[in-house]
């Protein structure tokens, strides 16, 4: 008698992949050397722009969602402190200015969403 294992076929998951084209391995080393010059304060800084134009885009208009909004300037709240002597005192500054216009577009929006219910 045959064990149940010995009739399963091999899967192809078992077999070697395809090496790489010339190609598709130059385009991973350059992957790899950008990957090595990329900051995480770079990174962080663009988070944190991406961030606030989100948050200011659900502020207002048909896109409003004030949870998101509050989501964005929690966020905002938490990742400026770490970026402190990490990047230019300005652009912290200057984030800092984003955040503090965001809080208050966002108690005006709530505001104004608080009368419209009443």
């Amino acid at each position: 008698m045959r064990a149940w294992c010995d009739e399963v076929p091999r899967f192809v998951a078992e077999e070697q992949p395809p090496a790489p084209s010339e190609k598709e391995q130059e385009l991973v080393e350059q992957l790899q050397a950008e990957l090595s010059r990329l900051k995480v304060s770079d990174l962080l800084l663009q988070t944190v722009y991406t961030i606030s134009s989100l948050g200011y885009h659900r502020l207002s208009g048909e896109n409003e969602d004030l949870e998101q909004a509050r989501l964005a300037i929690e966020a905002l709240k938490a990742l400026l402190p770490v970026l402190e002597g990490a990047v230019p005192a300005d652009a912290v500054r200057d984030f800092s200015q984003v955040l503090a216009n965001m809080q208050l577009a966002y108690a005006a929006a709530a505001e104004e969403g608080t009368t419209k219910d009443a």
